[in-house]
């Protein structure tokens, strides 16, 4: 399904919807950062996504991190929540979800990588090469928060 963001954008839709979801900042032994390419929108990103009924939301961390990279992760701490009531994003069913995002910090405990519906490419990258990749602003700050503040972030 396509989707497309909105932010600070006065001609955005108007929300219809709000889904928390998850991202999860994953590092291996060299430092690098656990990413996707989203077949939604064509941008590079955390792996994460929607919390189901039914599950703890660390819970939602593993299973997006397995559905989308192929690998296993345990959860450590939560880095970020971002609720922007500015942040749309529209999708081709007609919904338009209001951002609601609790980012964590999450350890590789195995698997290896595999694609998915929702991920074309799974690449470690390191921080300094993140600044070339095509990512949204939002993605940028979930990583530079997780990678930099002392402490979880509220935006």
């Amino acid at each position: 399904m396509a989707r497309v963001d909105y932010v600070d954008d006065p001609k955005a839709p108007r929300a219809n919807s709000v889904v928390p979801s998850v991202v999860a900042i994953v590092r291996d032994d060299r430092g690098r950062v656990l990413l996707i390419h989203k077949t939604d929108n064509g941008k590079w990103a955390l792996p994460g996504g929607g919390h189901d009924i039914g599950e703890s939301i660390s819970d939602t961390v593993v299973r997006e991190v397995k559905e989308e990279t192929g690998y296993d992760v345990q959860v450590e701490t939560i880095t970020g929540t971002y609720t922007n009531p500015r942040h749309v994003m529209a999708y081709d069913d007609g919904e338009v979800r209001q951002q609601f995002s609790i980012a964590f910090r999450a350890t590789l405990i195995g698997g290896e990588a595999a694609t998915s519906s929702e991920s074309d490419e799974v690449a470690w990258v390191a921080p300094e090469d993140i600044a070339q990749l095509d990512m949204h602003p939002s993605m940028r700050q979930r990583i530079e928060d997780a990678l930099t503040a002392d402490r979880p972030v509220l935006r």
